[in-house]
Formats: structure tokens, C-alpha cells, sequence
């Protein structure tokens, strides 16, 4: 080989392999030859596991701050965020080092004498489904990009560097590269599951085929239904719109395989409790029956601080919590059991307040998945509810007045003015100022929310009912109504919540949203189907581009019949003032300079 070294950050791997605990335990950073690394069958595990601890883009538990900068979430902690629009360059990807490093690795495994043919047909399998994965995060954020296939590039002074040179592929040619990979080593990897769904299985494989394909299938119909389709002469941007169908045929034989293959299911093991139900399918890995390929976590040593950051305050382990929480853009989203309309009843025809005799009360009937979801006012988390009260109101010469304090505080007659979990419009750090917690992807473990533990939760990142929601979407597409409406109502079957009788293109968008929520989806769903730039229009104070909170407040006001019952107030988020404005440009990241004055066959994105 030319490699000359190979550098393994040992303190980036993510999960045990057998019989190399001790390798995992040497310091980072070890330089070590081909030789050392190829010559040992542990040691190349580890190099694999180095690179399965590289691959977490776009939205993930590490960083919360992302969740609050669509219509998911917002930001609690201290002041408000005063964003708006999206960076040219928001989550994107270029990772041509982790590339060339894939391909290194491929070579040393093909040319190995120390693997047998099973194991080596796996490490291989795994390190182009990883390579895949990255084609794949890099193509939904800048379009086609130059496809290298295996080749290791070798520089030495003098030589022609054009024939390093590769231009850009179409972004047809992209998606079809990473599908035609997915299908050429779905046989070489396990079928069985991997422990906490760490590593790539066929089904995982199957997977990355099927979502690939879904979104080649959305770019090619609906951004050649735009009135300027977004595209480059050379098609490094842009897919054609006779395309679609066979990208939709491709999405929904793959998804149909998982499926089909009895490896997975909806997880249903609380019929009786479908809210805790949709919580432990996606959060829970002991026994998991639904999570295929996730970004896993162990304690100790990896470990990631969601649960530390959000935790209510009530709930609170250490000096962390409240950093940020969900709007009620997304909790309206979520239907009622028998009624389509999501949103929270706060006053009636007459614009009078509903009274409600707990706060609780208001989410009543409402689709389980958001208890699963969302903490909500009044919710249960870790046995005990989480109280979120904004203050109190009193009527004063028939007009609604408003009593608010410092969190925690209490009146004269020791009845709370303001919890300690807020909701406020203050710029206090530790409070609350949505009027909802996450749940999903909160870790209920004792003490995961303390600095000195953090939480080993999982990052799910295919799970089976995605392969449900994929095919539902490419059925619709392919006008097989019958079919799409099957695979839907299995979803909303399994939530608990009416089946429906037809299917709608706004169906699918919304299922999507709330099955998804935090799963990094809705940001490039949006995207493939060119709605992005409608739903967050910049428009102040519009529905959907304006972050909305919900204010809970209990009735103080002796010998008021409502006395003790509850209120909302619907606002927008203090914490986000400017609605989000998703212009034209942003639907493709813009290509560095540097890459072009290294590479001047690199053509850039539309709009730059």
C-alpha cells in the first residue's frame, strides 16, 4: 500500500468490540504503520470504529442549540436569539479527509491476510456504507459532488495535479452512486441486529437506499414544479423530472424489503399506554424491536449532554437545565384522537378563556405520540408532574389581570405565583420560555442529567417506521392510493390515533413532522419537497414562520367560580422574535472559494 501511516483517535469509538477492550483503552491519537494496522484484526476493528465516531451531521442530541433553529424548538437559556434567516452553509457537509481515509481503509481490508472472508466481506460492507452515508449527507446539502469510486490519491512534488481534479457529478448521479452501493453490500453485512443498532446491518443499508431514493424521487417532481426550477447547465443541481418515478419504484422496493423481512416492527409493547409506548420505541434501547441503525452512546466515556441541558428545573440533578424547549408550532401539529385540528382550545367564539380544572387538561385526547414527545403542562416525568405555570390571573373590573414572580415564588397565602420551571418572558437563565420540555430523547436513568454521569442515550437514525413513512410517500407518488393509505394508517394505527380514508400529499407532510420530531428530518424534508421557503416565509407573526409558546396560568381570584382552574395564553416566543425566512439560495449550501482554487472543475450552486 502507499499509505505511509494511519492515525487512529481512539477516544472517538463508539461501542465494544470483541476482544479489543484493551486496544480501546491505549491514549488517542497513536500513529501507528499499515503494517501494525493490517497485520491485526483488532486493530482494524478499532480503525472502523474510529470512523462510525466521525459521521454525526446535521441535527443530533450533542448540540441542542439545533433543534431551536427551525419550528421544532427554542432557545430558553439566557437572552433572545435574534436569528432568522439560514446560513449559506447551515449543516453542511465536505469531508473529503474522512473519504480518502474510507478508502484506505477498503484497500488495507481487501489486501489483509489476517481476516477470514466473512469478517473481511463485513469490515468492507460497513466502511462503504459509512462512505454512502457521507456521499449521502454531502448531496442533500450541496448537490452533486465529484464521486471518486475507491481511489486513494497519492501526491508527490511536480506531478500534474489535474489528474486529481474530478468535477462535480449530477445530483442524479449522486443519489444514484449511493443507491447502487447500498444495493452491491446489503449481502455483505449482518442481517441479524447489532448490539444497540451501533453498527450497519443489511437493513440499515436498505434503508440509506430507500431514503436516498425518496429524496432523488421529491427533488426531480417538485423542484420542476417550482416556476424557476433550481438547476445547473451541467446538472450538478437539479434532477429530471422523468426521473421521479423510477427514483419512487426504487424508494419503495427497499423500504418494502425491511418491511417485509420480519426483523423489525412498530413497537406496541403498551397498548394500553400508546403516549409511553412512542417514548420507549424510540428511547429505550434494552429489547428494542424498532431502532435499526443509531448513533450510540455508553457510560462512561460516551455520552452526550441532551438530558443535562433540558431537564426541567423541578427535575434538576446538578446546575444544569432548561436550555431550551419546544414551540407550540409542533405540539398543534399532533392531532386529537378524533378530531384532525391540533390545535390547544385556549378561548372560546366569543374570544372568552376555556377554563380547564388542571392544565393537563388542555392536551386531553391529543395524539399519544406528543406525550411521548413533549413534556406538557402537568405531564408526568420520572413519576412526579412537571408543573409549568406562567402565573396567576384575577379579574379586576372585568378585565384579566396578570401576577407574575421570580421562579419558585409563592403569595402570601402560599399559593405559587410562577414556577420554578417557568414558563417566563424573562432573559433568566434556567427557565423555561416555550411552555413545553422535550421527552424524546430525555434519559429517565438516575443521574444522567448530572455533569459527572451525563446520559448514554441513543441517536436513532433509521428506525422501521420510517421504511413505513417512505413507503406510504412513494406509493402515493406512484398513484397506488390503496397501497399508500395501507402503510400510512399503520403509523397512525400504532399511535393510537383515526385511520384515515384517504390520502393526501399534506397528510404524508404532517406525518413526517410529528412522527419525526428532533430526528433531524423536517429541516431536509422541507427541502426535498420545496416547501421550505413557504412554511418559514419570513413573515412576522405568520403561523408557521413565527416560534408561537403557550402560557399557562392559574385562576387566584377567591369567590371567582374559576378559581383554581387554569388558562393560556398564546405568544410568540419571546426567546425568537424574527420569524424564520428560508430564502431560494438556501435550498443548496454554496460551495466554498477554497475548493474552487483547489479544484476549478468544481462549478458552484445556483445563487451564489
Amino acid at each position: 500500500m502507499n499509505i505511509k501511516k494511519i492515525i487512529i483517535i481512539l477516544s472517538v469509538a463508539l461501542f465494544t468490540w470483541s476482544g479489543c477492550a484493551d486496544f480501546l483503552e491505549r491514549e488517542p491519537d497513536t500513529i501507528l504503520s499499515d503494517d501494525q494496522v493490517f497485520g491485526d484484526a483488532v486493530m482494524i476493528k478499532s480503525v472502523l470504529a474510529n470512523f462510525y465516531g466521525r459521521i454525526t451531521w446535521g441535527q443530533h442530541i450533542d448540540d441542542s442549540y439545533l433543534y431551536t433553529i427551525l419550528d421544532e424548538a427554542s432557545k430558553s437559556d439566557g437572552g433572545p436569539d435574534t436569528r432568522q434567516g439560514f446560513e449559506d452553509d447551515r449543516w453542511r457537509v465536505y469531508d473529503y479527509t474522512l473519504l480518502r481515509n474510507l478508502n484506505q481503509f477498503l484497500k488495507g481490508v481487501r489486501e489483509t491476510k489476517v481476516l477470514d472472508a466473512t469478517t473481511q466481506k463485513q469490515l468492507e460492507g460497513e466502511a462503504r456504507f459509512i462512505r454512502a452515508w457521507l456521499y449521502f449527507n454531502m448531496g442533500r446539502g450541496l448537490g452533486g459532488m465529484p464521486i471518486v469510486g475507491d481511489e486513494v490519491f497519492e501526491y508527490s512534488t511536480g506531478m500534474d495535479i489535474t489528474a486529481l481534479q474530478y468535477p462535480r457529478s449530477t445530483e442524479a448521479a449522486l443519489y444514484d452512486y449511493i443507491i447502487s452501493e447500498c444495493e452491491a453490500i446489503k449481502d455483505f453485512l449482518p442481517v441479524d441486529k447489532s448490539v444497540n443498532a451501533a453498527r450497519a446491518t443489511k437493513w440499515a443499508a436498505l434503508m440509506l437506499k430507500a431514503r436516498a431514493a425518496v429524496y432523488a424521487g421529491s427533488i426531480a417532481n417538485y423542484n420542476n414544479k417550482m416556476p424557476e426550477p433550481i438547476k445547473t447547465t451541467g446538472g450538478e443541481v437539479g434532477i429530471p423530472a422523468n426521473l421521479a418515478q423510477g427514483y419512487y419504484q426504487t424508494a419503495l422496493a427497499a423500504a418494502e424489503e425491511v418491511i417485509n423481512s420480519g426483523k423489525y416492527e412498530l413497537q406496541l409493547t403498551k397498548p394500553d399506554d400508546r403516549g409511553r409506548n412512542f417514548y420507549e420505541a424510540l428511547s429505550v434501547k434494552e429489547n428494542n424491536k424498532e431502532v435499526i441503525w443509531a448513533r450510540d452512546y455508553k457510560y462512561p466515556g460516551q455520552t452526550n449532554g441532551f438530558t443535562q441541558s433540558n431537564i426541567p428545573a423541578s427535575h434538576a440533578e446538578d446546575i444544569d437545565r432548561a436550555y431550551a424547549g419546544p414551540i407550540l408550532n409542533l405540539v398543534e401539529d399532533f392531532e386529537y384522537i378524533n378530531e384532525r385540528n391540533g390545535e390547544i382550545k385556549t378561548k372560546d367564539a366569543n374570544g372568552n378563556y376555556i377554563f380547564y380544572d388542571n392544565a393537563e387538561d388542555a392536551f386531553a385526547n391529543k395524539d399519544p405520540r406528543l406525550w411521548g414527545t413533549v413534556i406538557y403542562p402537568g405531564a408526568i416525568f420520572k413519576g412526579t408532574p412537571v408543573v409549568l405555570q406562567a402565573g396567576q390571573k384575577y379579574l379586576e373590573g372585568g378585565v384579566w389581570k396578570v401576577r407574575t414572580s421570580e421562579p419558585g415564588t409563592r403569595d402570601a397565602n402560599n399559593v405559587l405565583i410562577t414556577s420554578v420551571n417557568g414558563p417566563t418572558t424573562t432573559n433568566n437563565q434556567f427557565v423555561n420560555k416555550s411552555g413545553f420540555f422535550f421527552r424524546k430523547f430525555m434519559d429517565e436513568t438516575p443521574s444522567a442529567s448530572t455533569r459527572g454521569r451525563r446520559s448514554d442515550m441513543w441517536f436513532p437514525r433509521f428506525r422501521f417506521a420510517e421504511a413505513v413513512m417512505i413507503a406510504a410517500e412513494a406509493a402515493f407518488e406512484l398513484n397506488q392510493p390503496g397501497k399508500a393509505l395501507t402503510y400510512i394508517n399503520r403509523i397512525r394505527d400504532r399511535a393510537g390515533i383515526q385511520s384515515l380514508t384517504s390520502v393526501t400529499f399534506d397528510d404524508i407532510v404532517r406525518e413526517y413532522r410529528v412522527e419525526f420530531a428532533f430526528e433531524d428530518h423536517r429541516y431536509w424534508d422541507l427541502k426535498r419537497w420545496r416547501l421550505a421557503d413557504k412554511v418559514w416565509n419570513g413573515v412576522q407573526n405568520d403561523p408557521d414562520a413565527q416560534q408561537w409558546a403557550l402560557f399557562p396560568y392559574v385562576i387566584n381570584d377567591p369567590g371567582n367560580p374559576n378559581n383554581g382552574k387554569w388558562v393560556f395564553d398564546k405568544i410568540a416566543t419571546h426567546m425568537s422574535p424574527n420569524p424564520r425566512h428560508f430564502e431560494m439560495k438556501n435550498y443548496y449550501n454554496f460551495i466554498h472559494q477554497d475548493w474552487v482554487n483547489n479544484n476549478p472543475k468544481i462549478v458552484k450552486n445556483p445563487y451564489q
